[in-house]
């Protein structure tokens, strides 16, 4: 079988907390490893969208409504669907390790630098879709 599922690959989370969000593949481990004898992959995701922002808004309304929150989650590859999208994201990939989803306080550490990054990219107008609500 082909690998397709590779890093920067757009997924839909299909099962748990985060189910119908878009996320990116940040690492993918195919075979598994000792303590997850499965096939996953380690993804960047919005959890919140931005909200629609119109011309007669303020500099403050539009800052507060630009905002993205994202997520960090470990997946299975039998819960996510991929897409024919990829981001490249290489800021990303340096962020998020093993060790990250062990300490509270590195997970929440990286989850800024996410932020900091999926904003940058939403304000400059790149990717709008990613931002975009998934409606199915």
């Amino acid at each position: 079988m082909v690998k397709f599922i590779k890093a920067g690959k757009v997924v839909v989370i299909l099962q748990g907390r985060y189910a119908g969000k878009k996320a990116v593949v940040v690492r993918n481990h195919d075979e598994g490893t000792k303590d997850r004898p499965y096939g996953y992959a380690v993804v960047a995701g919005v959890e919140r969208t931005p909200l629609k922002v119109t011309r007669a808004m303020g500099k403050k309304k539009v800052a507060k409504r630009s905002r993205v929150k994202p997520f960090i989650k470990i997946v299975n590859y039998n819960h996510m669907m991929p897409t024919r999208y990829a981001l490249e994201m290489e800021q990303i990939k340096g962020t998020v390790a093993s060790e990250t989803f062990k300490d509270p306080a590195q997970r929440v550490e990286t989850k800024k630098v996410i932020k900091k990054l999926f904003e940058e990219r939403y304000q400059t107008g790149k990717n709008k879709w990613f931002f975009n609500k998934l409606r199915f």
